[in-house]
């Protein structure tokens, strides 16, 4: 078993496509349309991992117990400070570089405010 994709529920499907590929490079994969809605899905060229980007609009009937917050996401780096330092210069929030329980780290923020994680290593 392996991961596929992680859906994102966002409010504006363009600006968050437009974000992840210019900021970290990755590539859409596809466009599909549901009804009147369209979903995207991004992801890293040379990895099967991608980001379904999926309109919160399109969830107002979602079924009970679906959880549209935001999922615990970790990106893996051979770099942290050159990474750190790109999406810096790339106008996206960072925090300050950091070590937590051994693993040097530090978070961003997506153009809507989700926070990820960045771990050097692994």
């Amino acid at each position: 078993m392996r991961v596929g994709y992680v859906v994102l529920y966002v409010n504006d499907v363009d600006a968050c496509s437009t974000f992840w590929t210019e900021k970290f490079d990755m590539a859409v994969r596809e466009t599909m349309q549901v009804g009147e809605h369209t979903v995207v899905r991004v992801g890293f060229t040379d990895q099967n991992f991608s980001l379904e980007l999926v309109p919160l609009s399109m969830m107002k009937d979602n079924p009970d117990g679906l959880d549209l917050a935001t999922p615990s996401m970790c990106f893996y780096v051979d770099n942290l400070a050159e990474e750190h330092n790109k999406l810096s210069q790339r106008s996206v929030e960072v925090t300050e570089l950091m070590e937590h329980f051994g693993t040097k780290n530090f978070a961003f923020s997506d153009n809507e405010g989700r926070w990820f994680a960045v771990i050097e290593g692994k």
